[in-house]
């Protein structure tokens, strides 16, 4: 009777811790957590502790699929002109070339246009290796470094499509007038529909921009040095709040110093900051920039202690910078690594390259913004299988600062925000080129 009676007892006990230990398996804390949560605030751990579920990585149609040949006549030749900072000017670089490639069009090395804003004179071969870009893309596309005799002497007719939204398709409206002059120069719209691109033009546009593009021998040799000269591990942090930044977000701020509000009132022109009510729906959106001691503030929910090495990679005019600086103590620029002559003559793209290169192999990378060169790095890093990125949340924070929260309540309320995209890997590559892969 006895043995009877335990074997049911035995089996139900049995069950049931079984039972919540597949609960416990399966949990999304368990997966979120690999460590404790209580160790959040202690600065035991930091975001990288936490397992992710997502990553991207490089399509495989893209990296081994079989290439479409080229066809044997070309419908012309095509030059893409860039406009901006490097990294916008390298987004329409990619473009461009899916757009030729889609168009059956030879690709004329592109044109960087002089910017005055970003203090740049450097053209695409004093940023890129030419003859790297004509290799890699052998296959994809077909590149020249000069046009036929017949079309030397010739300007190209231009086609801009960068106010073009939407549904645009380019082999309706730019092949008519590559058909007609043979040689066009092509500024791509901002907004593509790449999902209707044919494979081979999306292979294209992969491959320029994320397997083609290396930097010059003298510039790459710079970087290696900038590289070198940080002390590791470092976290590479993309910090956006310049005058022309905020004035542009028409965001208001309380309690900058006098030199940032004039500075910011400068830079305004006819973009006026929103006020009362208007002010907060706008921030809550997400459309103001974090300050430097608000990026302290989320690096500290993070769990990033203050001695953290932090190479900041910025440009010129950064305002309130000791917001961070007076907590986070090991900050380091590249003005401050690199001192000679030949950095000194160095102008807008070309430093832009140096910090480019720096983010793409730093041990982590954050960024307060999601911009062109937030993109292109955070792609490139999980090109190379680097997933330490992350992107600061200013609609997270705006939100949850308006609901009042403060001190250690805000501070689990940021990790807890920051976790959720971690682990899903979001804003981590975007899909044209890189496809999800459950962990």
């Amino acid at each position: 009777m006895i043995t009877i009676s335990v074997k049911p007892v035995f089996f139900t006990i049995f069950f049931t811790l079984s039972l919540c230990l597949l609960v416990v398996l399966l949990s999304p804390y368990s997966l979120f957590f690999s460590v404790s949560p209580s160790s959040i605030l202690t600065g035991e751990s930091d975001i990288w502790s936490v397992r992710r579920l997502v990553e991207w990585r490089p399509c495989k149609w893209w990296l081994q699929g079989h290439l479409t040949p080229l066809p044997a006549e070309t419908n012309g030749y095509i030059r893409v002109d860039c406009y901006g900072g490097l990294n916008q000017m390298r987004r329409d670089l990619c473009d461009g070339v899916g757009v030729a490639r889609l168009l059956n069009a030879t690709l004329v090395l592109p044109k960087f246009e002089v910017a005055a804003y970003w203090n740049e004179s450097s053209g695409f071969a004093d940023v890129f290796d030419v003859n790297y870009f004509i290799q890699q893309m052998n296959g994809f596309i077909k590149v020249v470094k000069e046009l036929p005799p017949e079309l030397s002497s010739k300007e190209p007719f231009h086609v801009d499509c960068s106010k073009r939204k939407g549904q645009y398709d380019y082999v309706e409206s730019v092949l008519p007038f590559l058909l007609e002059h043979h040689y066009i120069s092509l500024t791509p719209a901002m907004s593509q529909r790449r999902d209707r691109y044919p494979q081979y033009a999306k292979a294209s546009l992969c491959q320029a921009c994320y397997n083609a593009l290396r930097l010059t021998e003298s510039l790459e040799k710079k970087a290696s040095e900038l590289l070198e000269a940080i002390p590791k591990p470092f976290l590479s942090l993309h910090l956006r709040f310049e005058p022309d930044m905020v004035a542009y977000s028409q965001c208001e701020y309380v309690g900058l110093s006098p030199a940032s509000m004039q500075a910011i009132e400068a830079a305004r022109g006819d973009r006026k900051p929103w006020t009362g009510e208007l002010a907060v729906i706008w921030r809550k959106r997400g459309k103001c920039p974090l300050t430097p001691n608000e990026t302290a503030f989320i690096l500290q929910a993070l769990s990033f202690p203050t001695n953290t090495n932090i190479y900041l990679a910025a440009g010129d005019g950064l305002m309130e910078i000791e917001g961070l600086t007076s907590v986070y103590t090991n900050v380091v620029t590249k003005s401050a690594l690199l001192t000679g002559e030949d950095f000194t003559a160095m102008h807008g793209n070309t430093k832009a390259a140096l910090d480019y290169h720096v983010s793409i192999n730093s041990d982590s990378y954050m960024a307060t913004y999601f911009g062109n060169m937030d993109k292109m790095v955070a792609a490139m890093r999980a090109f190379k299988g680097l997933h330490k990125t992350l992107f600061l949340g200013r609609r997270g924070f705006a939100e949850l600062t308006a609901q009042g929260l403060k001190g250690k309540e805000l501070k689990q309320a940021l990790w807890k925000a920051h976790r959720d995209d971690f682990v899903m890997g979001r804003g981590s590559a975007l899909p044209d080129c890189f496809c999800e892969f459950k962990l």
